[in-house]
């Protein structure tokens, strides 16, 4: 009976999360150098900091969040706040890979806080604010007057904005150049000989709709192309939607023959669109379109491409929120990413 029950009180210690106390009888050393070691104190030998994090790491040792907001007011956690709904053929995973790579080295963990198109897309950001359970918040789908970073700015939280925001408030951000997207896109379609085109556009309420409109406006004119309106869908639609409001397009007399879309998922419907109008991609129009993976070529070998780099954004994002939590200057944690060259297919697969 004794034996018995010290063998399932062994099973049950063997099974117990390693702590402090565990590091600290394994090296040899008290409990107050190890948890200076593991945070990289400068009093704390090099060579002693790099045997406690290696035991640490080959143990499996993790911080206790309950232990450390208590010690320091700090969960340790970034929330990315993602309308996952939304996201097709997404750059969820790969804005996550560039976050996590951040962060990978640091005491933080990030946390992902989904939330659906039928909720206000501040709730889930007050419920992070209210019960504190994150020290820096990045948000998606940013709006020119966004409430979220509205609030966020005046309890002091610190966040960035994937996108720009357009209410006079200086924070951190990362975007993509859409603006210069689109004139990059309608120039290219233009020295192929495309001189009526489309737009595929974002969601109107967001803040890339205005910088990729204008920018497909202003290169309209400067070489000349007329638009052909297409302002019953966005990207936000449904494959269906999109696909079939295509094939209409495509069969009226004064239709494009080229086409600016904001998304590969779009694109994947804007092409079955073409095809079910009785039209060759390629031949009787030609499409540019954004992606975040190689797949577009894959899809249809003539599809024009320019690639937008979501580890890079996830990457800035995670910089961005640990800056500020740093203490930089807001002002100082915002980025821009420039679009590259228009890829037929044989650029991409010299790449």
């Amino acid at each position: 009976m004794d034996r018995r029950t010290s063998e399932k009180d062994g099973d049950t210690s063997a099974k117990e999360r390693p702590t402090l106390k565990t590091l600290a009888f394994m090296t040899g050393l008290g409990v107050t150098t190890v948890s200076r070691a593991l945070k990289d104190a400068p009093e704390i030998g090099a060579e002693t900091r790099r045997r406690v994090q290696l035991v640490a790491k080959q143990i499996g040792y993790r911080p206790n969040r309950a232990g450390v907001r208590l010690r320091t007011g700090k969960t340790n956690v970034i929330s990315l706040v993602l309308n996952t709904e939304r996201e097709i053929m997404s750059f969820v995973s790969d804005i996550i890979y560039g976050v996590s790579e951040v962060i990978a080295d640091t005491p933080y963990h990030l946390i992902v806080t989904p939330y659906s198109r039928s909720q206000d897309p501040l709730d889930p950001v007050r419920y992070l604010v209210e019960t504190g359970s994150a020290d820096g918040v990045i948000i998606s789908r940013t709006q020119p007057n966004d409430p979220r970073a509205r609030y966020m700015l005046e309890r002091g939280i610190p966040f960035a904005t994937h996108g720009r925001t357009d209410m006079g408030l200086v924070h951190p951000y990362h975007d993509f150049d859409n603006y210069a997207f689109a004139g990059e896109a309608v120039r290219y379609l233009a020295g192929i000989g495309r001189g009526r085109l489309a737009l595929v556009t974002p969601p109107v309420g967001l803040t890339y709709y205005r910088h990729t409109v204008n920018g497909f406006a202003d290169a309209l004119s400067e070489v000349g192309a007329s638009e052909v309106p297409f302002n019953t869908v966005s990207i936000d639609h449904s494959i269906e939607q999109i696909r079939m409001r295509t094939a209409q397009l495509m069969r009226r007399d004064d239709r494009p023959n080229g086409i600016v879309s904001s998304a590969a998922a779009a694109t994947l419907a804007v092409v079955a669109g073409i095809e079910d109008a009785g039209l060759k991609l390629g031949r009787d129009v030609d499409v540019v379109s954004k992606q975040s993976s190689e797949l577009l070529h894959l899809f249809r070998p003539e599809l024009l491409v320019v690639n937008e780099n979501f580890r890079l954004a996830g990457s800035e994002l995670a910089r961005a929120v640990l800056g500020w939590i740093g203490g930089a200057d807001p002002g100082s944690l915002q980025s821009l990413s420039t679009p590259g060259e228009v890829l037929p297919y044989r650029h991409s697969q010299d790449q």
